[in-house]
């Protein structure tokens, strides 16, 4: 018997599990991948059909640019190692992602023909509307730039605003009636943009012009430049599709919910559970509890801690009578959504609560 009974060949095996023969011989050097046999006469190699698993984690993970040294922890070392591993190369690829879109943007930029234009023409109450909810979670301080200043983002057919301080992130999306040109960004400082939706409110409509002269808005009787910076601003889309699912979902009415928060408002954290269609609100050690009727789509098995200032800042700039509250941990980002208004979408970090909570 040679010792093949029930064993692939190394070119039936590759086509099984979507690697190449030479892939396989190359693991089988570096002893990360061996065959189940090798024939010694002929040095041909043979694998068994429960390797078919490993190997095609193995593809997996190198398709994921993973490293074969940090491979083989994952093979071969325990769970926690191996998700280790995972979590640094995740973090490690999100860094060279943010690098590299922020490269390209400039690249694009200085790509774009001279004196080309890109104009989006907006309901001005709309547009108003959009920097009252967003400004918020501008950050007050300047340790940060971009943090002090409100993304304007024109692309996809859409225009959107967002804000974030690292404690939360606002974000509106408007539909302009009119889009000329190609993407583009503009940087604008918090506390300025609160005299300009000021001054959009009035207006019926407002086009915004971004040009190489830079960043004008124009209604239809008048006219005034927009003061941009070239601060980095947060990579903000991959922080949102990096969101997990929500696990947790609870609507409770908004300025009912607002008003328990203010009333908490000079404590350092309060926490909020949610089950049998009830949301209670307490301060960190339990006490002074306010009970609001709730539609929980699933119990909170946990209480979660917020911050009071932050969570009642979310809750004021929100529309309509309602509120969703999405979680999907309690140390994790929970969104914060409005019925009436899909177009924004606030996401507001937790804070620790006692070990005894």
């Amino acid at each position: 018997m040679d010792g093949t009974m029930g064993l692939l060949s190394i070119s039936a095996f590759a086509r099984r599990v979507g690697l190449a023969p030479s892939a396989l011989r190359f693991y089988d050097d570096c002893r990360v991948l061996r065959p189940a046999w090798v024939d010694g006469a002929t040095g041909y190699r043979f694998y068994s059909p429960a390797q078919e698993a490993p190997a095609a984690l193995l593809r997996s993970l190198r398709d994921a640019g993973l490293p074969l040294a940090e491979v083989t922890v994952v093979l071969d070392g325990t769970e926690h190692q191996g998700r280790e591993v995972l979590e640094r190369h995740l973090e490690r690829t999100r860094d060279q992602a943010r690098t590299a879109e922020a490269a390209i943007a400039v690249v694009l930029r200085s790509l774009s023909p001279a004196g080309s234009v890109t104009e989006a023409r907006i309901g001005g109450v709309e547009l108003a509307s959009a920097v009252r909810q967003v400004v918020p979670a501008a950050a007050s301080d300047t340790e940060l730039p971009a943090l002090g200043c409100v993304l304007i983002e024109i692309d996809d057919g859409e225009v959107r605003l967002v804000a974030t301080d690292r404690y939360r992130l606002s974000m509106r999306v408007l539909r302009p009636t009119a889009l000329d040109g190609g993407p583009c960004r503009l940087l604008v400082h918090a506390a300025g943009l609160i005299e300009f939706g000021q001054w959009a409110a009035r207006a019926h409509e407002v086009t915004i012009q971004v040009g190489p002269d830079g960043a004008r808005a124009h209604s239809t009787s008048e006219s005034r430049a927009l003061v941009t910076t070239d601060a980095l601003f947060p990579a903000y889309r991959e922080m949102l599709s990096a969101l997990a699912p929500p696990e947790y979902r609870v609507i409770v009415d908004r300025l009912a919910l607002r008003d328990a928060v203010d009333r908490q408002a000079d404590a350092a954290r309060i926490a909020l559970s949610f089950a049998c269609d009830e949301l209670i609100v307490t301060l960190a050690d339990r006490s002074d509890a306010v009970v609001l009727p709730a539609v929980c789509h699933q119990d909170l098995p946990q209480r979660i801690g917020f911050d009071p200032a932050v969570l009642a800042s979310a809750l004021e700039t929100g529309v309509g009578p309602d509120v969703l509250l999405e979680i999907s941990a309690a140390d994790r980002p929970v969104v914060v959504r409005s019925a009436d208004q899909g177009s924004f979408t606030t996401l507001i970090m937790p804070v620790a609560l006692s070990t005894s909570s």
